[in-house]
C-alpha cells in the first residue's frame, strides 16, 4: 500500500526535476499500468510503449504534478487517453489502407502502401511545425487529441468563433503544403485529411 503522505512528496520532488522521485515513480506504477492496457492490447509491446509514452508526457509536464491530489487515477486516466488515441490511430490507417488497396493492386506507382502512409505522415507533420504556435496548438487539440470546438475554446480561455477561425487556417495551410509537397494525388491528400481531422 503507497502512503499518500510519501506519495504527495515524491510528486512535488518530480516537479521541481527530482529524476530519482520519477524514478519512484515509475517503478512502483509500470506493471500495474501494463496489465491494465493489457487487457485492452492484448499486445506486450503496445501496452510497454503506451507506460513508456505516459511517462514521458508526465516528464514534459512535470510541473503540473504539484496540483495532483493522488497519482494513481492521474497515471491511470493519462495511459487510457494514450490507449484511445493508439486505437483512433489505427482505425484511421486501417481506413486509409482499405482505400488504397484498389490502387496498389493496379498501379506499380502506389506499390508500397505504408510507405505512401509514412510519407504523407511525414509531410502533414512538417506543415503542422510551420504553423504559428496559436494556430499549431488549436490544430493539434483538434486532430489529435480530438477535442470539440467548445472544449479547444474553454480550454484556451478564447471564443468558439476564434477556434474555427484558427483551425479554418491551419486545415487550408496543411491541405496547401501537402498538394505542394506530397507525391499523391489531390484526391488522396483530402481523403487522408478528413480522416486525420475527424479523429
Amino acid at each position: 500500500m503507497i502512503d499518500p503522505e510519501e506519495e504527495k512528496a515524491l510528486l512535488v520532488s518530480c516537479s521541481k526535476g527530482d529524476r530519482q522521485a520519477y524514478a519512484l515513480l515509475y517503478t512502483r506504477y509500470v506493471s500495474p499500468l501494463c496489465r491494465y492496457l493489457f487487457l485492452f492490447t492484448r499486445s506486450k509491446e503496445d501496452s510497454e510503449e503506451i507506460v513508456q509514452d505516459v511517462f514521458v508526457k508526465i516528464w514534459e509536464k512535470k510541473e503540473n504534478l504539484v496540483t495532483v491530489q493522488s497519482f494513481r487515477p492521474y497515471v491511470f486516466k493519462t495511459a487510457k487517453n494514450q490507449l484511445l488515441d493508439l486505437i483512433r490511430r489505427r482505425e484511421t490507417e486501417t481506413k486509409m489502407l482499405d482505400y488504397l488497396r484498389p490502387v496498389t493492386e493496379e498501379s506499380s506507382e502506389y506499390s508500397d502502401t505504408y510507405a505512401i502512409y509514412n510519407q504523407y505522415h511525414q509531410i502533414a507533420h512538417e506543415a503542422k511545425n510551420l504553423l504559428p504556435q496559436k494556430r499549431k496548438r488549436i490544430f493539434e487539440m483538434k486532430t489529435e487529441e480530438g477535442l470539440s470546438l467548445d472544449e479547444i475554446a474553454e480550454s484556451l480561455s478564447i471564443s468558439k468563433t476564434v477556434v474555427k477561425k484558427q483551425l479554418y487556417a491551419a486545415t487550408d495551410f496543411v491541405r496547401e503544403y501537402l498538394r505542394k509537397h506530397a507525391e499523391m494525388t489531390t484526391e488522396l491528400v483530402i481523403f487522408f485529411y478528413f480522416f486525420c481531422s475527424a479523429k
